[in-house]
C-alpha cells in the first residue's frame, strides 16, 4: 500500500515539473518528463511493484539470488582459467594439429627452424663505430637477438 501511494506521489511530482517545464515553452523537454513520471503508476498498476516488494521481503527470494550470484561466479572462474590455458582440451588439441599441419610436409629445414648451426650463415662482424658511441647499445642488443 506504502509502494503504490509513494509511485503515485511521484508520478504527480513529475507531472508538476512536466507543466511548469511546458509553461516555459520547453515541450519537447515537458513530454519527456511526462514520460518518465507516468512509468511509475504504469508499474503499480502492472503489479510490477506488488513482485518487487514480494521479493524483496521473501528470504527464499533472496537466497535463490545468492544461488545465482555463486553460478555466476563459478562460470566466470571457469571461463578465466579456460582462457588462460588456452581453451578446452578438444580446442588445444585442435590447435596443436593446426600448427603440425601449418608447415608443408615436404618443405626444408630452414622453413622449419630447425636449422643446423653449421648451415646458418656466419655473423657478419660489428661494424666499427664512427666516433660516435650513440649506437653501441643497440648493436649489442640486435647481436644479442642475432639479427
Amino acid at each position: 500500500m506504502i509502494a503504490e501511494t509513494v509511485c503515485s506521489a511521484v508520478s504527480a511530482a513529475g507531472l508538476g515539473i512536466a507543466a511548469v517545464t511546458a509553461y516555459r515553452r520547453r515541450f519537447l523537454a515537458a513530454v519527456r518528463i511526462a514520460a518518465y513520471s507516468l512509468i511509475p503508476v504504469g508499474l503499480v498498476m502492472t503489479g510490477v511493484v506488488d513482485w518487487v516488494s514480494d521479493t524483496a521481503f521473501s528470504p527464499t527470494a533472496w537466497a535463490g539470488f545468492g544461488v545465482l550470484g555463486a553460478a555466476w561466479l563459478l562460470f566466470l572462474t571457469t571461463r578465466a582459467v579456460e582462457r588462460r590455458r588456452g581453451g578446452t582440451r578438444k580446442e588445444r588439441r585442435a590447435a596443436r594439429a593446426a600448427a603440425r599441419d601449418a608447415v608443408a610436409p615436404a618443405a626444408s629445414a630452414p622453413s622449419l627452424g630447425g636449422a643446423p648451426a653449421a648451415a646458418r650463415p656466419a655473423a657478419r662482424p660489428a661494424a666499427k663505430p664512427r666516433g660516435e658511441d650513440d649506437f653501441s647499445d643497440i648493436e649489442a642488443i640486435l647481436k644479442k637477438h642475432g639479427i
